[in-house]
C-alpha cells in the first residue's frame, strides 16, 4: 500500500499506525473516492461540507485542491461553507442533517434522490460517514496538512 495511494499523504501515515484499518480502509476508499454514484464533482461538495463542518483544516485544504482540480470555481467552493443555492444547498443541507441528526428527513431524502438516484443517495451518506471518520482520526492526532497542499493554499486562497 505504501507504493499506491497510502504512502502519498499525511493522512495514510497516520493510518499506518493502525496497518490492519489502513488495509481494510482501502476499498471502501476506493468506491467513495473513485467510484461514487455521484460523480467526482459531486462527492466534492459533500466532502468539502463534511470537512467544513466537522472543522477539519487537512481534509478542508486538501479537498479544495482536489475540487479546483476538477474545475470547480473558488466561488463555488466558498459557497460550501454557507447555503449555497440549489443543487449545492440541497447537498449541504444533506450533508448538515446527516451531521446533525444522523438520518436524511424524507424531503430531503426525495430530492436527493430525483436529483443523484437512489444509489447516489447511499453514496453521499457513505461519504459523509467515510470523512466523518477520518476528521476524527486526522484531529485526534494533528496530522499536518502536506507540503504541496498548504504551498497551493498559501500561492492561491481562497
Amino acid at each position: 500500500m505504501k507504493s499506491g495511494f497510502a504512502g502519498a499523504l499525511n493522512v495514510y501515515r497516520t493510518m499506518a499506525h493502525h496497518p490492519a484499518l489502513l488495509k481494510a480502509w482501502a476499498p471502501l476508499r476506493q468506491h467513495v473516492v473513485k467510484d461514487s454514484a455521484l460523480g467526482p464533482v459531486r462527492s466534492e461538495l459533500v466532502i468539502l461540507r463534511a470537512a467544513h463542518r466537522m472543522d477539519s483544516a487537512y481534509e478542508w485544504v486538501h479537498h479544495v485542491s482536489r475540487a479546483r482540480g476538477l474545475g470547480i470555481s473558488d466561488a463555488r467552493i466558498r459557497a460550501m461553507r454557507g447555503m449555497p443555492d440549489g443543487e449545492d444547498g440541497l447537498i449541504a443541507r444533506a450533508v448538515d442533517a446527516l451531521i446533525d441528526s444522523f438520518r436524511l428527513p424524507s424531503d430531503i431524502e426525495g430530492a436527493l434522490s430525483v436529483a443523484v438516484g437512489r444509489e447516489g443517495v447511499f453514496d453521499l451518506m457513505a461519504t459523509v460517514g467515510f470523512y466523518s471518520i477520518l476528521g476524527y482520526i486526522l484531529m485526534t492526532y494533528g496530522t499536518p496538512i502536506d507540503e504541496a497542499a498548504a504551498a497551493e493554499m498559501t500561492e492561491r486562497p481562497l
